[in-house]
């Protein structure tokens, strides 16, 4: 019984962590524009393509 005493706060604590991450990647604007991102990867930019 001691150990849920120490793994519910534990866990409780870890789940606050991802939240917050969570949370700090969302005020951060990590997931402003996903479809330019994967609209970026199919273009054909010369700029892109390695020297010859």
């Amino acid at each position: 019984m001691d150990i849920l005493m120490f793994l519910a706060p534990f866990s409780l604590g870890l789940g606050l962590m991802a939240v917050g991450a969570f949370w700090w990647t969302m005020k951060a604007n990590q997931y402003d524009d996903p479809a330019g991102d994967a609209a970026r990867i199919l273009a054909e930019d010369p700029e892109d393509r390695p020297a010859a």
